[in-house]
């Protein structure tokens, strides 16, 4: 006894394919911000902003926003810092970029986000940007474990080796 056939197809062109779901607008999205050091020594405090995320979530991340118009990078930085925190920082080092995406307003959203190694100069801690929660001295050790995003902690990770090769000169 042989096994029934299959049924065949119907024969003529591919049928399109039907989009079930509409394609989203994708948006690209450049920041800048960074780890921001009391002091160029071996383990200083580091700056670092609460806030609560598009999910509701408490997390602390370093200081961060977009760039306007035609500033650099670094400009882009150390004027988010002041905005975000109070205090008026000096770019070190880069850190290096971080890209991700994610959904928000109907829109995919490419964001790029590049991060430099920063000195404290000058300024007053303070809480007053809408978009922060809370701004804290945090202890050295205390840092890896309070960052929210993996990539963060990366990025803390190297600017720990660039501590020790920039020495406490800097300060």
């Amino acid at each position: 006894m042989s096994s029934p056939e299959p049924p065949k197809r119907p024969v003529g062109p591919p049928r399109p394919k039907r989009r079930l779901i509409p394609r989203l607008r994708t948006v690209h999205e450049v920041s800048a911000g960074g780890l921001v050091v009391a002091e160029v020594t071996q383990e200083p405090d580091c700056l670092l902003i609460s806030r609560f995320d598009r999910r509701n979530r408490h997390i602390w991340s370093f200081p961060k926003g977009h760039v306007e118009g035609e500033e650099t990078w670094q400009e882009t930085a150390v004027r988010e810092v002041h905005e975000e925190t109070g205090i008026e920082a000096e770019v070190l080092s880069p850190l290096g970029k971080v890209d991700f995406w994610f959904m928000a307003d109907g829109r995919r959203i490419h964001k790029t986000v590049h991060h430099f190694l920063m000195v404290a100069r000058g300024g007053v801690i303070s809480d007053e940007d809408p978009e922060v929660e809370s701004v804290e001295w945090v202890a050295w050790h205390e840092v890896r474990g309070r960052l929210a995003y993996s990539d963060e902690r990366s990025l803390f990770k190297k600017a720990t080796r660039l501590l020790t090769d920039l020495g406490p000169t800097q300060s």
